[in-house]
C-alpha cells in the first residue's frame, strides 16, 4: 500500500486493497503480506470521505471480507501507527508483525464516534474486555509492548521498514510450511467468555469513566458495542456495532466534534503569511517570571528539549518557582524520574536579565501592569540580540503599547499561554500592528513544537478568549443581582457541557485575586464577599462553602441572602429567573461579541473562535465551539433574543452586531465566516 501521506483508507485504497486481494487467490499465492509504504502503516479511514461524495468503490467491509476468508495466510506487517479502520484491516489479518516502535489504538471517539467496521467486535476477542474499553473509549494509542502482552500482534520484530518486510514474509513462509491455522479474530472466544454476563465488570466501567465523559455520547456507545461483543455471535454484534454508529454518524454530536477537527487544523494557516516565511531558529529560551505561569511556560520549553533560561527578582522566588516546577515533573504519572532530572536540567535559574542575550526567544510572564510591561520591554530591547522575538504572556493588555517601548516592534508578539501553562493546550499568538512576519510565524511554530494548539488573533481588550469571557461574567453577575442565585447559573453552565460556571471558578481561583481591603468601595458583590472574608476555596467559603477533606462545595444561602440585601439595597428588582433565560444572557452575549471580533477582523475565521474556547475555557467540544453552536440552533433566533436583551437589560454587550444580523438575514454562518 502506498498512499500518501498516512495510507488513509480512501476509496481508490479500498479497491486497489481489494482487487490485489483477489487477484493474489486467484494467481495462486501460498500467503499474502499486507505492508505499506512510508512513515506509517494504515493511519486511519479518510476523514473528508464521513460527509458522503466519494466514488463508488469497495467497501471497508468487503475488503476485510477478502482478507479475513482467505483460503491463504494473511499477514499484516505493522510500522509507525495501526489506528482506527487501519487497526481494523490488521484484525482481520490472520497474522500482524511489527515494528517495535509502532502504535495502535481506535480513537474513533475523538469524533464522536465508535470503530464502525467491526473494531469494537474483534478488539475484545484478542485483547479481553477491560482492554478493549480502555482504549475504545479513550482513543489512546498503547505500544508494541502492550500490544503484544494483551494479544493484540503476534511477533515484534526489531529495526526499521526492511526488517519488518524480511521479518512478514519469513512469518508467511513459517505459516504455510507448518500449516498454520487461518485464525480468524471473529472466531476467537476465550477472552471474551470471561466477562459473559459480567454486568457488574460494565458497571464499574462506567463509574470510572463517568465524570471524564460527561455530555458525551460515544463512549457509551463504544461500551455497548462491547457488551454486544461479549453477549451476542459476532455478526448479532456487528449489526449492534452499524446501528450504533449510523445513530453516532448522522447525530449532533459528532458532527460537531469532527467539525472541531478539521477547525483545529484549518488554525494553524494565516492566509497573508507565506508558506516559505523564514522562521527564528529557537536553540534557546527565556522566561521572565518564575511564578505559576512562567514555571509552566518553562516546562513547555523543556518538555520539547529546548534550553530555557528562566530568571526571577530574586533568589527566594526563583527558587521556590524552581521547586514548584519540579514538584509538578514530580508528580506528573508520565514522567519518569529520569526524565525530570532531564528536563531540570534544562531550565537555568538566574536573577539576572541579561542573562537573556542568548535567548532568540524570551517571553514575559509577570503581572498585569502596562507601565511594568513597558519597562521590561524596554531593558529586554538592550539586552536581547537582534532577530531575537520578545514576547508578552499578557492575557488582555496592548500589544502595540507594549513593542512601543522598543526600537523593534516588529519583534513583539503577544503569547497567551492559559493556566496552568503546563497543562492548557491554547496558546492566543497576538499579532501587534508591526510585528513581522517572520515573528508571527515563529510564534506559530513554536506553539506547536512545545505541544500547544495557537490561534492568530489580533489587538483588543482581553483579545478573543477572554473578551467573550468579560461578556458573560458581566451577565452572570447581573443575574445573580435580579433573583438568580450563584449555584443556579453554575449549574445551568455546568449541565451545558462546562467543567464548572462562573462562580465556582472564582472561588477556585480565588476571590481575592487582585483585590485590595483599602481601594474597596463596597459597590460589587465582589467587594461584599471579600469583605465578609469569603476568599473561596483557599479558605473554605467564597459563593460556596467547602468541605475541608473533599472540597466539595454546597451553596451557601447566607451569600444568596447577602447578595440578595445588597442587590435590594442597589434597587434592583428581585424575580423568579428562568434556566433558560441564563443560558440565553451568558451565550448569547458571548456569540454576540465573537460576530463583533470577527466584524473587526481580531479573529481570522468563526472557527478560530471555537478553538480557543474549547482548548482555552472548557467549551464542550460535542457543540462545537460558540460560533458552530450558534449557527446549529440558529443565528435568526440569536438575534431576536439579542435585540430583546437590549431593551430589557441594556448596555453594550446587547447592542446587536452589525454582522450577526447580516448573516442571519442571508440565512449564512459564522462558523465558516472568514476575514
Amino acid at each position: 500500500m502506498d498512499n500518501p501521506p498516512v495510507n488513509a483508507l480512501s476509496w481508490h485504497v479500498r479497491q486497489g486493497l481489494f482487487d490485489g486481494m483477489t487477484k493474489a487467490v486467484d494467481d495462486g499465492a501460498a500467503a499474502v503480506v499486507l505492508i505499506c509504504d512510508g512513515r506509517t502503516f494504515i493511519a486511519g479511514a479518510d476523514i473528508s470521505e464521513f460527509g458522503g461524495g466519494a466514488p463508488d468503490a469497495a467497501g471497508l467491509p468487503a475488503v476485510q471480507a477478502a482478507m479475513e476468508d482467505a483460503p491463504v495466510p494473511v499477514i499484516a506487517a505493522i510500522h509507525g501507527t495501526a489506528l482506527g479502520g487501519g487497526l481494523e484491516v490488521a484484525l482481520c489479518a490472520h497474522y500482524r508483525v511489527s515494528v517495535a516502535s509502532a502504535k495502535f489504538g481506535l480513537p474513533e471517539v475523538n469524533l464522536g464516534l465508535l470503530p464502525g467496521a467491526g473494531g469494537t467486535q474483534r478488539l475484545p476477542r484478542l485483547t479481553a474486555a477491560p482492554k478493549a474499553l480502555e482504549m475504545m473509549t479513550s482513543g489512546r494509542h498503547i505500544g508494541t509492548g502492550e500490544a503484544l502482552g494483551c494479544g493484540l500482534v503476534d511477533e515484534v520484530v526489531d529495526g526499521g521498514a526492511d526488517e519488518l518486510r524480511a521479518a512478514a514474509i519469513a512469518f508467511a513462509r513459517r505459516a504455510v510450511a507448518d500449516q498454520l491455522p487461518l485464525a480468524k479474530v471473529r472466531d476467537r472466544d476465550e477472552k471474551i467468555a470471561e466477562a459473559r454476563g459480567d454486568e457488574q465488570l460494565f458497571a464499574d466501567f462506567r463509574a470510572s469513566i463517568a465524570r471524564k465523559t460527561r455530555g458525551f455520547l460515544a463512549p457509551e456507545y463504544n461500551v455497548r458495542c462491547v457488551e454486544a461483543a461479549v453477549n451476542l455471535p459476532f455478526d448479532e454484534g456487528l449489526k449492534e456495532e452499524r446501528r450504533l454508529f449510523t445513530e453516532l454518524m448522522t447525530g449532533p454530536q459528532s458532527g460537531a466534534q469532527r467539525y472541531y477537527f478539521f477547525a483545529e487544523r484549518a488554525a494553524n494557516k494565516i492566509p497573508d503569511i507565506p508558506k516559505d516565511t523564514p522562521l527564528v531558529d529557537i536553540a534557546r529560551a527565556g522566561v521572565l517570571g518564575a511564578g505559576t505561569m512562567g514555571g509552566g511556560i518553562a516546562m513547555n520549553f523543556a518538555n520539547a528539549g529546548i534550553p530555557v533560561t528562566i530568571v526571577e527578582r530574586d533568589g527566594e522566588a526563583l527558587d521556590r518557582g524552581l521547586a514548584v516546577v519540579r514538584k509538578n515533573y514530580e508528580r506528573s504519572r508520565s514522567t519518569t524520574a529520569e526524565q525530570v532530572e532531564e528536563r531540570m536540567g534544562l531550565i537555568t535559574g538566574s536573577t539576572d536579565k541579561n542573562d537573556f542575550a542568548g535567548c532568540d526567544i524570551v517571553i514575559e510572564a509577570v503581572f498585569e501592569d502596562m507601565d511594568l510591561k513597558k519597562t521590561i520591554f524596554r531593558e529586554l530591547d538592550e539586552i536581547c540580540e537582534p532577530g531575537a522575538v520578545l514576547a508578552s504572556n499578557t492575557s488582555a493588555l496592548d500589544i502595540n503599547e507594549i513593542a512601543s517601548a522598543t526600537r523593534r516592534p516588529e519583534s513583539v508578539i503577544g503569547m497567551h499561554f492559559f493556566s496552568p501553562a503546563n497543562v492548557m493546550k491554547l496558546l492566543e499568538v497576538v499579532r501587534g500592528d508591526a510585528s513581522s512576519d517572520t515573528v508571527v510565524a515563529t510564534a506559530m511554530a513554536v506553539g506547536r513544537q512545545v505541544g500547544k494548539v495557537a490561534v492568530l488573533v489580533g489587538v483588543c481588550h482581553g483579545f478573543v478568549g477572554n473578551r467573550m469571557l468579560f461578556q458573560r461574567r458581566m451577565e452572570a453577575d447581573q443575574l445573580v443581582l435580579e433573583g438568580a442565585t450563584p449555584a443556579q447559573v453554575d449549574r445551568v453552565l455546568f449541565d451545558f457541557g462546562f467543567p464548572m460556571g462562573p462562580f465556582a471558578m472564582s472561588d477556585l481561583a480565588g476571590l481575592d485575586i487582585g483585590w485590595k481591603a483599602e481601594n474597596s468601595t463596597g459597590d460589587s458583590v465582589r467587594d461584599l464577599m471579600n469583605e465578609s472574608g469569603r476568599k473561596g476555596q483557599k479558605n473554605g467559603r467564597g459563593y460556596y462553602t467547602y468541605d475541608p477533606d473533599t472540597r466539595a462545595a454546597t451553596p451557601d444561602p447566607e451569600v444568596e441572602q447577602m447578595i440578595k440585601d445588597f442587590a435590594i439595597a442597589k434597587g434592583h428588582e428581585q424575580r423568579d429567573v428562568t434556566d433558560q433565560e441564563v443560558l440565553e444572557r451568558c451565550l448569547y452575549s458571548m456569540v454576540n461579541e465573537g460576530a463583533k471580533i470577527l466584524e473587526e477582523g481580531i479573529a481570522i475565521r468563526g472557527s478560530d473562535i471555537d478553538v480557543v474556547w474549547v482548548n482555552g475555557y472548557g467549551w464542550p467540544v460535542y457543540r462545537g465551539g460558540p460560533m458552530y453552536w450558534a449557527d446549529s440552533i440558529g443565528l435568526s433566533g440569536i438575534v431576536e433574543r439579542v435585540r430583546h436583551y437590549g431593551e430589557q437589560v441594556g448596555g453594550r454587550q446587547w447592542e446587536l452586531s452589525p454582522l450577526l444580523a447580516k448573516l442571519a438575514a442571508e440565512d449564512g454562518n459564522l462558523h465558516q465566516f472568514s476575514n
